[in-house]
Formats: C-alpha cells, structure tokens, sequence
C-alpha cells in the first residue's frame, strides 16, 4: 500500500518593518530552508535573495484597493502548499499578529490541521519611532502605549473603532494603516478631547534608506503630509512623545541620506560597495552590467596544479580570482599547504582580504590598487628576475600586467584564467527601468570594463525627461580614463582605489 505524503509545515514569519538587519535569525533560517515563500508587498524583497534558487516564489501583496490575491485564496495556498509536504515560510510586513491578519491564518491552519509555527517580528510602531527617534514611552510624558489601525479589515474602506475614546488619553497612539482616514480619525480624538496642539509625527517607509518624516500637530499635521509628500506606508504617531525625540537625527541624518547611487559592479561584487553605501544612508540602484562567469580549462588546470609547488609567487589580481582558485583548489587538494612554499601578491586590499580569509598570509599589496603599481612594487621592492609567477586572472585587462612582469621584470610568467565577464542585457531589467524613469545623484564606475558596458548599453539607460541627471564618480586613475576615452564627464574621482575611499569621496561630491 503507497505511503501517504508527510504533511509539510507553514511558517508565519514577521518580516519586520523592512530593514533586513531587522530580521529574526530564526526567520532568516527559515527563508534559507523554504520550498515555498509568500509573501507580502511590505517584505522587502531582498529576503527573497537568501532562499534557495528553486524555491516557489509567490507573491500575495495587498494594498489599499490594489488586492492581488484575496485573504482566503492565500489561506488555500498556504494549506495547500502544505499538504504537498513542502515547508512553507509565510512572509508578513511587520509581525504577523499585530494587525497582519495572523489570526485567521493560524485559524484555517488549524481546521485543516496542519503544523505552523509562529516566528515574531519587529512591528512598524516600535521600528518607526526608534528610527525616528521618539521614545514611545517617557517617565513623565506617557505611560501606556496603545496600538491601533485605521482599517480593521483590508477589504473595506470603512472603520468603526470609536476614536473619541482615545481623546483623552495621557498616553502613546500608533496608528497603523491610518493615512487615507486621517482627517476623520484626527477630528474624532479633537472631539473626544484631544488638544489641536498635541504633537503627531509621520514616518513613511521607516528604517529603508528611503525613510521620510515630517512632524506637526493634530491641527496642522494633515497639510504638512501633503506639503511634504508622504504616502503609504506611513506610521502615525501621536503623543507628547514626539517633542521629546532626539535631537540628532541618527538614521536620516546620514551623508547620504536621500540620495540616489547607481552601483555598476559585477553581482558577485556589488554588495562591498552596497552595504557601505547604505550604511551612510543611501538608496542604492544596483545595474549589473557584467557578470562573472567561470571560463576554465581542464587540461590547463591539471597542468597547473600538477606542478603548484614550482612557483615562487602567486598573484591574484581580484576578488574573483580568489574565489575561482580556491574553489578548485580545494576539490583538488584536502590541505592548504599543497600551495607549496610560496608567497602571494594581491592587486588590492579587497583582494588580500579574500586570500586572507583562506587563513594565508598576504606577501606584498601595492599603494595603489592597479596591476601597474603591483608590477612597480614588484621591481622596485622584490627583484623577479627568472622568478616563477603564477598570476591568476579573468579574461580581461591582464596582458599588460603579464608582459610588463616578463619584458621589465624578466620574471618567468604563467597565467591560469577562471573566469570571463560578459556584458548583462539590461533592456528589461528592473533596476534599469527605475534608473531610466528617476535617473539617480551618482552614477558608481569601479573598472574600465562598467564603462563601457555602461556606454555598450546606453539604449537601455537612457533617461527619461524629468528624470534626474547624474554625476559620474571613478574609483581611479585608469577609469577616470575610461571614461574621458568614451566621452562621458567625470564628476569626480577617488583619491585611493579602494571601495572605502571611493565612498567617502561620494559623500564629499554629493554634500559639497
């Protein structure tokens, strides 16, 4: 007789207010393991990147009007999906049981009696003030904080909490949902008793680099909305807590806050100069205009590594290089020190930190991060005459660097390529879309090889009319060159070769 399939399990996950810093450990472990993810329009679809590339991906998104799939069709997915065996994560803004609708989730879950487990989340009310600054709570100023919505049910457009009761209160009020409301919800408070003077704060899209918030009173805080643009999402808050925020605003009072950087790296590579990016406060638009793809060769290979220990130096010349070497290594080789005796040269910083991240030590690494310094390094500081060399390299740029090795140096030079990269078709890309439609305040080059993938794919990146026209910013000498070859203006260039440096001249361009 046929087994019956194993019931799967539904995971309800918070997926908080939209950082995914903000993210539970748990959560992320369990969008690493998932068959299935639904999820919503307020969970960032970064989370989406950290599930497995088969993962089911579906997304189930309300908005105010905009319904893409009614609750209980979701609430079919989700048993369905389940009875199939599959472990499926259930991904809601927020946490799932302050106004997600977890209730009746875990209701349906249970008729059908199949296993969930709850995992909390940060919710919008405690994410918003923190990154807004105000303490919802205060010795003197508010002792209770109550959380509210202005729609109790998505599916409608009505409300029938009774706002006047709230009137009076001494407290803390979040309002959740509440902007299309506002007006009749602020005039029910001013009717149960609640001063036109009590201070209400706004926070759209809060803790996302995008975040915006404007502060008033209950009077005035309707026309400062509309004055300054704030949309849904946006949390509400009011109470004499909004006076008492700090006075340093330390998440929007960043260098780079509300300003747009186009990120033009290879995948593999943009997330270095993302986080950084970010972490000062911009809204980054990653292009991928190259890929890296690995390009070997077997018999080359063999060769190579059959004979390791012949060489006397071994010079990586990226960040892909390492990775490519080492992932091949190691399926050849069960001990590091099959490398032989040895030493190593990086063109760059970021590169001796990938080497070093094997545990090896970093021999030599230039002043500047180019192979023309690591060549004068070489001559100036070591004496490579007849030395073996091993350089590890992609398909691109690196002939100069072997010939100036063997013709100035006089070094014996092998060459073992691992990797090409190829140019991305960004006609239809999302990320490119968005750069055409809103443009951007800076435009990132980190090789010669985005520039002119960026000028191969001018077409798909024209900007549209209103669209703001951005600077253009070099990590460096041999790109700034680059990019006058092609005729593109540089706006500025970084004083050192390296992501740190580059990003701090970033900030210096963009605040000057």
């Amino acid at each position: 007789m046929p087994s019956k399939t194993k019931t799967g399990k539904v995971y309800l996950i918070g997926a908080g207010p939209g950082d995914p810093g903000l993210v539970t450990v748990r959560a992320r472990e369990l969008i690493e393991t998932a068959d299935v993810l639904v999820y919503d329009y307020l969970a960032n679809p970064k989370l989406l990147k950290w599930a497995r590339p088969e993962a089911e991906r579906i997304y189930v998104g309300k908005r105010p009007g905009l319904h893409s799939i009614p609750q209980d069709e979701i609430e079919e997915i989700l048993v369905e999906r389940a009875n199939r065996g599959q472990q499926v994560v259930r991904l809601k803004g927020g946490d799932p049981f302050v106004f997600g609708r977890g209730g009746e989730e875990i209701a349906e879950l249970e008729a059908d009696k199949i296993p969930y487990e709850i995992v909390p989340g940060v919710t919008a009310a405690l994410a918003a003030a923190a990154y807004a600054g105000i303490p919802l709570s205060h010795r003197s100023y508010s002792s209770s904080i109550t959380f509210l919505t202005g729609h109790e049910n998505p599916e409608k457009q009505s409300i029938s909490i009774d706002f006047k009761q709230h009137g009076n209160t001494n407290g803390t009020l979040c309002l959740y949902m509440g902007l299309g409301q506002l007006p009749r919800i602020l005039s029910e408070l001013k009717a149960g008793g609640m001063s036109g003077e009590m201070p209400v704060g706004a926070i759209q899209w809060a803790t996302l680099n995008h975040q915006r918030s404007v502060f008033g009173t209950v009077n005035s805080i309707v026309s400062d909305i509309e004055s300054a643009g704030i949309s849904t999402p946006a949390m509400i808050i009011i109470g004499d807590v909004v006076t008492k925020r700090s006075k340093t605003e330390w998440f929007e009072g960043r260098p780079l806050m509300g300003k747009k950087v186009v990120v033009t790296r290879a995948r593999e590579q943009a997330s270095q100069l993302t986080v950084l990016l970010e972490s000062n406060g911009a809204e980054v638009i990653e292009l991928p205009f190259i890929e890296v793809q690995p390009d070997i060769n077997p018999q080359v290979i063999t060769e190579i590594l059959a004979g390791i220990a012949i060489y006397e130096w071994i010079i990586f010349t990226s960040v892909n290089g390492v990775k490519s070497f080492f992932d091949i290594f190691y399926k050849a080789f069960d001990d590091i020190r099959c490398l032989g005796p040895m030493r190593i040269a990086a063109v760059g910083a970021a590169t001796a930190r990938a080497i070093e991240s094997h545990h090896l030590k970093v021999d030599l690494i230039p002043g500047k991060a180019n192979g023309d310094a690591l060549v004068d390094t070489f001559i100036q500081d070591e004496g490579i005459e007849s030395i073996q060399m091993l350089v590890i390299t992609g398909n691109q740029n690196r002939e100069t660097l072997v010939k100036r090795l063997e013709i100035e140096g006089g070094a014996i030079v092998d060459t073992l390529p691992l990797y090409k990269t190829t140019k991305t078709d960004l006609s239809e890309h999302p990320a490119a879309e968005r750069y055409r439609k809103e443009g951007a305040d800076a435009v990132l080059f980190t090789s010669s090889s985005t520039v002119k993938s960026f000028v191969d794919q001018a077409a798909a990146l024209k900007l549209e009319p209103d669209a703001k026209k951005p600077a253009f910013g070099s990590i460096g000498p041999v790109t700034t060159n680059s990019l006058k070859e092609h005729g593109l203006p540089v706006g500025f260039e970084s004083k050192h070769a390296s992501l740190d440096h580059f990003v701090n001249a970033t900030i210096e361009h963009l605040n000057s």
